[in-house]
């Protein structure tokens, strides 16, 4: 059996999303399970992967880092693994 890589097509990218850790208060206030902190606009990934018909493609790298609007990741799961991905339009810029 031979190990199966994920491949974007039509503009996509493979992104490895950072985790995130849950909300913690230093003054030992409990807060309630339905308070969501603010939370920023973009986020840093890291690429895994990228379609051929990304139109930054010459300047990408593969594990290179790039600054994303985070309300526009996509998440899917296949074969119990996890995978997202973002059109490139919504790289911000790459680090």
């Amino acid at each position: 059996m031979h190990k199966r890589n994920f491949t974007p097509v039509n503009r996509y990218l493979h992104i490895q999303v950072p985790n995130s850790d849950p909300p913690q208060t230093d003054s030992g206030i409990v807060l309630p399970e339905s308070f969501k902190p603010t939370e920023e606009r973009y986020i840093v990934v890291c690429v895994m992967g990228w379609a051929t018909d990304v139109r930054f493609e010459e300047i990408l790298q593969e594990n290179c880092k790039v600054i994303v609007d985070k309300s526009m990741i996509e998440q899917f799961k296949i074969e119990g693994k996890q995978y997202n991905i973002i059109l490139d339009n919504y790289i911000i810029g790459i680090l």
